[in-house]
């Protein structure tokens, strides 16, 4: 595992009942990260311990996301800054150490709050003279852009992002409220085309890249989406254990599963909720 260098915290806040992704996050960061790339590595949990290559396990006992990454920031990471990931954000093309070694200092030196890394049709940007790599190093247009709190791939200054987290929101509503607040305090935030999130093609005008990495999430309201498809295929092709792994992705996305192996809730309209209220009252 890499010495803390830089002050940087390399991050990935996971949820235990997600448990069921780790093994999937472990492989395939192992797979496409560079390791020599200078940060305190830490995968969190609320109250499980794991191992995960390459990370120290921390955790953050129980309670609301928010609340969650908050006392790990306040309580377990000594880190200024934090490159944020999720459990359910698996890399599919490698990384260059070099950008994040160049990122990683800029970001010190000019002391930048945070640093989108994902692409996405959401943001608005604004070119500026500096590249890292052939990638331009964007302004986000605050009151243009939707999610300028989100949880995706994000450089963060560690109080600014403490800043964000109010108690008891748990992840939408974070994104959602703290979007709001942001957009008040119209801070600046930068935004760097690296991470092909999901595929998605680069919002800026970047020079000629050919280190551009990708991620996916595989998870969307506890269950797996198609998105982790490709990656059983990938998985399959593994030794005996990645393909019982794989085979179990499979039989969970086939059978719409919840990570934790239990068939998902059928959600019911407002009126059978009516009804169901209405007869349970008579009885």
């Amino acid at each position: 595992m890499s010495e803390s260098k830089n002050n940087i915290a390399i991050l990935v806040q996971a949820c235990d009942r997600y448990e069921f992704l780790f093994q999937g996050f472990d492989y395939f960061f192992s797979r496409h990260w560079n390791f020599k790339i200078p940060g305190k590595y830490y995968f969190a949990t609320e109250e499980k311990e794991v191992k995960i290559n390459g990370f120290e396990n921390i955790q953050s006992g129980s309670g609301a996301w928010a609340d969650r990454l908050a006392y790990l920031l306040k309580n377990k990471i000594d880190e200024d800054y934090i490159l944020y990931f999720q459990e359910d954000m698996w890399l599919s093309k490698p990384v260059d150490p070099h950008f994040f070694t160049k990122l990683f200092d800029l970001m010190k030196e000019n002391n930048w709050n945070q640093v989108k890394l994902h692409s996405a049709d959401v943001y608005k940007t604004k070119a500026t003279d500096l590249f890292i790599d052939g990638f331009n190093v964007t302004e986000i247009d605050n009151q243009k852009s939707d999610y300028l709190m989100s949880h995706q791939v994000t450089l963060w200054r560690k109080d600014f992002l403490l800043a964000q987290l109010h108690k008891n929101e748990h992840p939408w509503r974070n994104e959602r409220r703290a979007t709001r607040r942001l957009k008040k305090l119209n801070p600046q935030i930068l935004h760097i085309d690296y991470f092909a999130e999901n595929g998605c093609a680069e919002i800026n005008e970047n020079k000629t890249v050919e280190n551009r990495s990708e991620y996916h999430a595989v998870s969307f309201n506890s269950t797996l989406n198609f998105n982790v498809v490709e990656y059983i295929k990938l998985l399959q092709k593994g030794n005996a254990e990645q393909k019982k792994y794989a085979d179990a992705l499979q039989n969970h996305y086939d059978n719409n599963l919840t990570h934790d192996g239990k068939p998902k809730p059928k959600k019911e309209d407002i009126f059978k909720r009516f009804k169901n209220w209405f007869l349970k009252k008579k009885k």
